[in-house]
């Protein structure tokens, strides 16, 4: 598939108390607006994930923490077939040991 600019579906959501918008949480696929499955080949219907066309991909991933929040885990290979590459890390060793 390998869309830029695909869309969430997610296995849970949560409510922003603030402004009463709902957002992804749990376990976080990418999904292509207009299909019914994700970029790994799930089913959204038999996998039971909530759809969320408002948010993009960008958004969720816990490096930006714009709307990860409440996202548990990110599908590895729904990150793959965004484009994320085996050697990059979402962490840099600060301290290391001596």
């Amino acid at each position: 598939m390998g869309v830029r600019n695909a869309a969430v579906a997610a296995a849970d959501q949560w409510t922003d108390p603030d402004d009463g918008i709902r957002y992804p949480a749990g376990e976080v696929h990418a999904w292509e607006r207009g299909r019914n499955e994700t970029a790994c080949g799930l089913s959204l219907s038999r996998s039971r994930l909530a759809r969320f066309p408002h948010v993009g991909w960008a958004d969720v991933q816990p490096e930006s923490g714009r709307h990860a929040e409440g996202v548990q885990a990110v599908c590895r290979r729904c990150r793959a077939a965004q484009g994320a590459r085996r050697d990059e890390r979402g962490w840099t060793r600060t301290n290391p040991r001596p």
